[in-house]
């Protein structure tokens, strides 16, 4: 994360004296500079981040203090290199509390996040520091020795301050302070509420083995597995007739699509559904204040609503743009989904009975049986072809036949858990690219889902010698069994091609400047790298190279690859109309232009949101805003649609590949061009460079099935 992007978060305190003997301080000695996970300590990081407040401080002090005019290098320039050790410091702990889930460092995130809040208003709201950016930016035109990467720098900067309340004044700098330590507090608080709650007791579902009727044996062995570490964890003896499924993808997506057990699948589906709504980690109230405090930020800056205020710097601008692609979205994909809807529950009516009503906890089960029966296809038909072994080297090999790149394990560097694997990525001229770091199991306590993230960015220094990137994949696979393999489900394995795509933008990046680096480009385009790789799961040249059965070795059958690639489109219009709820929902709280009231019911609120693209009737007590992390606390609020928004960039963007050859180095020469690009240039020219104009719906609509 670069200096700029993480003032988003930061904040500052003074008077620490230096900690020099601190692994995260101190410059590492290890071979790339790479994190030293095995000599830091919780208390290192903590004390890291409050000597890396202290050394940033002294930074910008030079800065302001600095008698000479304002330049681009003595200002511009030195901001961004600016908080070396602080940036060290908070993406470490902030990823190994995502990762670990260790109760230690989550309180100590929980403890330094104010601190870090208010160290990046101080920053932002520092008037010698944004008087000296202006005058740069005024008389950038003066200068014809700047590089279009510097420009962008400037650009970038000035309006990174401008929207962060730099020309503020007087009660109204003091109050955006307030507003935003207030808003980091609180998001802070949802986001680790929406762990615990994954975590806790409520969340689990007993089952007995009549129960687990119509499961892969693979999916009631980790039930087993994790019932019986379950009861040993509470002292209870071991029973071997229970199972135990959890909240947690791993557990819950296979119980809702194989269960036999109606009753038992609606009951996983309210648990699940109900997450942070009441209890100890109620996220209610929380959420309220965190659309309202936005909201107050927003109308300080002379905006509207939140939306209007996020939206500026991103591909979309402003909130009717995004309106506009959801309901151009809506529009196509409704009466699809209706017809989908309606062919699932005439054909479960068939098993059923004539009064049979499809409900939301039945969808994956029946929506499964019926592409079984019409494609005779099953997702777990393709799991023994993806065994995760040899998937790793799918996945990396085709960054090796895109772009030229290789992966070469390093099992001596250091990392923060053994299930943690480490690769040295070298560019097609033998140069080092990065190093990745790739954490693929499930275990207590990790945060729910897959991320990539970064532990240091590329940059450049004056000579231009490259720091490499320190980049890192999490993702929540089921860990083997004794001695059987793991074997990933299709979803799965689009799950790795997802954030590896990410990986990839976060390696290939080649720009001078930490701001504008790797994935710290726009956020409505950021995606567009992580979901243009799912598009190779559907090609033959590409399964070919790495899908083999675990157990026979054969390829993938022609026969069931056609029948996947048929399946594949199945259920696409369900699929977007699910997503488009949540963009909806996240419109609808950061366009309000009057505070959500205390006695507002969230359940009604959500409701109303959700109207236009609803998929099955309310059920009571079940409600996505309270733990919809992504919104509240995970950096997306106002930014839902960028999954969207990215799709449709992202299908077209693979039809230059269809068109030209799935590996023609033609296109994957361009491609590559706006992988190294990160934010340098502005996505759209960026974007218009390679394609030769600009993306429209009607690839994504034919990849999907609804346009013929």
């Amino acid at each position: 994360m670069n200096s700029l992007a993480f003032m988003c978060i930061m904040t500052a305190v003074s008077g620490c004296k230096s900690e020099s003997g601190n692994p995260l301080v101190k410059k590492s000695t290890l071979p790339y500079e790479a994190v030293p996970f095995d000599k830091i300590t919780v208390a290192d990081m903590e004390d890291a981040v409050i000597e890396g407040i202290r050394l940033q401080n002294e930074e910008i002090s030079a800065i302001t203090g600095n008698k000479e005019t304002p330049t681009f290098e003595n200002t511009v320039v030195a901001l961004d290199r600016s908080g070396t050790v602080l940036n060290r410091a908070v993406l470490t702990l902030s990823n190994l509390e995502s990762a670990l889930g260790d109760t230690a460092i989550m309180n100590t995130m929980a403890k330094v996040t104010p601190q870090l809040s208010l160290h990046s208003t101080n920053i932002l709201l520092n008037h010698e520091l944004w008087e000296r950016i202006k005058k740069v930016y005024e008389t950038k035109g003066d200068r014809n020795d700047l590089s279009p990467e510097a420009l962008r720098l400037i650009d970038e900067t000035y309006r990174n301050f401008a929207e962060s309340g730099a020309d503020l004044e007087g009660e109204k700098r003091e109050k955006y302070r307030e507003l935003n330590q207030k808003l980091s507090d609180l998001t802070v608080k949802f986001g680790q509420n929406v762990t615990n709650e994954m975590s806790s007791p409520n969340r689990r579902l007993w089952v007995t083995e009549e129960e687990t009727s119509g499961l892969p044996a693979d999916i009631k062995a980790a039930a087993r597995s994790e019932a019986k570490a379950v009861l040993e964890e509470e002292g209870k003896p071991d029973n071997e007739s229970l199972y135990l499924f959890t909240v947690f993808s791993p557990s819950y997506t296979p119980f809702m699509k194989y269960a036999d057990n109606r009753k038992k699948r609606e009951e996983l589906y309210k648990i699940y559904n109900s997450r942070n709504y009441g209890g100890e980690f109620d996220n209610t109230q929380v959420l309220k204040d965190i659309a309202n405090t936005r909201l107050e930020i927003a109308q300080l800056m002379g905006k509207n609503n939140f939306a209007e205020y996020q939206l500026q710097g991103t591909m979309a601008a402003e909130p009717s743009h995004v309106m506009n692609l959801l309901e151009e979205l809506r529009e196509n994909y409704t009466m699809p989904m209706k017809a989908e809807l309606k062919e699932i529950e005439d054909y479960a009516k068939q098993t059923e009975g004539k009064d049979f009503k499809l409900k939301p906890w039945d969808y994956s089960y029946w929506a499964n049986k019926l592409k079984n029966d019409r494609y005779a296809f099953n997702d777990e038909d393709l799991k023994p072809y993806f065994e995760l072994n040899h998937t790793i080297d799918g996945v990396l090999g085709l960054a090796t036949r895109l772009y030229g790149y290789t992966f070469k394990e390093n099992k001596e560097l250091p990392k923060y858990h053994p299930d943690v694997k480490v690769f040295e990525v070298y560019e097609n001229d033998g140069s080092l690219l990065g190093i990745l770091y790739a954490d693929f199991y499930y275990r207590a306590g990790k945060a729910p889902g897959a991320w990539m993230t970064e532990f240091r960015t590329e940059t450049k220094d004056d000579q231009g010698n490259r720091e490499v990137p320190l980049i890192s994949i999490v993702t929540n696979f089921s860990k083997p069994v004794g001695n059987e393999p793991v074997l990933l489900t299709p979803y799965e394995v689009e799950t790795f091609l997802h954030e590896f795509g990410h990986a990839l933008h976060g390696l290939s990046s080649q720009a001078t400047y930490s701001s504008l680096s790797g994935t710290n480009v726009y956020h409505d385009f950021v995606e567009l790298f992580s979901q243009f790789n799912e598009n190779f799961m559907t090609e033959k040249e590409f399964l070919d190279g790495f899908a083999r059965h675990y157990q026979t070795g054969e390829k993938i059958p022609e026969e069931l690859l056609e029948k996947f690639v048929s399946a594949n489109q199945y259920g696409a219009a369900y699929a977007c109309m699910r997503q488009l709820g949540f963009g909806y929902l996240d419109m609808a709280y950061h366009t309000i232009s009057e505070p959500i009231a205390v006695t507002t019911d969230v359940e009604v609120f959500e409701e109303n949101a959700q109207n236009p693209v609803r998929i099955f009737d309310v059920e009571e007590g079940c409600v996505t805003s309270p733990s919809f992390g992504h919104i509240f606390s995970g950096g997306y609020a106002a930014g839902y649609y960028g999954y969207k928004w990215a799709e449709v960039l992202d299908a077209d963007a693979f039809a230059a590949f269809q068109e030209e050859g799935v590996f023609n180095p033609a296109p994957a020469k361009r491609f590559k061009k706006m992988l190294q690009s990160g934010g340098t240039v502005d996505p759209s020219v960026l974007y218009r460079e390679f394609r030769g104009k600009d993306a429209t719906v009607d690839a994504l609509l034919k990849r999907d099935g609804i346009q013929k």
